[in-house]
């Protein structure tokens, strides 16, 4: 089982949408296609960041399907409101060859039940037994994934390769210290925009799921690159890794807010992509002063970005 995409940065598509509300998959595939091209190792769809409650399955399959038959490594995200259109998504994951599987605790019914989390989990487990498969811990989703549920799913499951945190601090070093570092075998993803540093640095993530990294490909992959230096023991590199998650700390806090989706499509127009500038429920909007003040932070680390990634040294050697 071939897990490599895990091993790398990999940016959560936005859904972009056309003029009638509806999904536009050739702005999708097109933005798949650059992210592999800048350097990803694969791509999420669909997770938070791409509107998951928001579409059809239908809509869903389609844009799995177009991405992997233009050669986009897609981890499929398995949101759903039941399990049986969770595991139709990991089935169909499988059928048409996806990368792998990030398995999304089960919503809203019995949410807060183990028993009724572990069968969902196990559902979609078991519909794609072949394709590499991550445990998406989130307090979004209402419900954190412990290590005896961990251990007791991935002994009937081998597919269970790894966890995706999107906790902050404590959560990582939870996770690092009870279940990925129980196995050699098991992965740990950063899963929350704000704390790749402390991730990989201080917890051994392999990589990292990233919302704001769709935006700023070059920047996400930087940090990834300059934190696994400073993991292996570099003090240029922990500086600069440092002084980047700083100066990217309010742009990428946009990943914790329910609005992380609106920020993120504006920060998509602010690069001049206007496929991004619609919303599947037009009610959905940044205030002016939440858009004023994404504005300024686009700017203002643009500016930043632009003179301190020409100091050299370890920075030079990571880009």
């Amino acid at each position: 089982m071939n897990k490599d995409v895990f091993f790398g940065t990999i940016p959560a598509l936005l859904t972009p949408c056309t003029a009638d509300l509806q999904p536009d998959f050739d702005a999708l595939v097109r933005k798949g296609q650059e992210m592999i091209a800048a350097g990803m190792s694969g791509v999420v769809y669909c997770g938070s960041c791409g509107d998951w409650p928001l579409l059809t399955d239908e809509q869903r399959m389609e844009g799995v399907e177009r991405l992997t038959k233009a050669g986009v490594p897609v981890i499929v995200g398995t949101g759903a409101i039941n399990t049986k259109s969770a595991a139709a998504h990991a089935a169909h994951a499988q059928k048409i060859g996806a990368a792998g599987l990030m398995v999304i605790p089960r919503v809203l019914s019995r949410g807060l039940s183990v028993a009724a989390q572990r069968n969902h989990f196990k559902a979609i487990l078991d519909a794609a037994p072949d394709v590499p498969a991550i445990i998406y811990n989130s307090p979004h989703y209402g419900y954190a994934t412990k290590a005896d549920l961990f251990f007791a799913l991935r002994a009937e499951h081998k597919n269970l390769i790894g966890f995706k945190e999107f906790g902050g601090k404590a959560d990582l070093s939870y996770a690092a210290e009870h279940i990925t570092s129980q196995d050699d075998e098991v992965i740990l993803m950063v899963g929350v925009d704000t704390e790749v540093y402390h991730g990989i640095v201080k917890c051994g993530a392999v990589g990292t799921i990233t919302g704001i990294g769709t935006i700023f490909p070059e920047v996400a992959l930087l940090q990834v690159a300059l934190s696994r230096r400073a993991a292996g023991g570099c003090p240029e590199a922990d500086l600069r890794a440092r002084e980047l998650a700083e100066a990217f700390s309010v742009l990428a806090k946009f990943d914790e807010g329910v609005d992380l989706v609106l920020y993120f499509k504006h920060l998509m127009v602010l690069k001049g992509e206007a496929e991004y500038a619609l919303n599947f429920n037009e009610t959905d909007a940044l205030s002016p002063s939440q858009a004023k003040f994404c504005e300024a932070q686009f700017h203002q680390f643009n500016a930043w970005f632009a003179n301190w990634s020409k100091q050299g040294g370890v920075i030079a050697e990571c880009m």
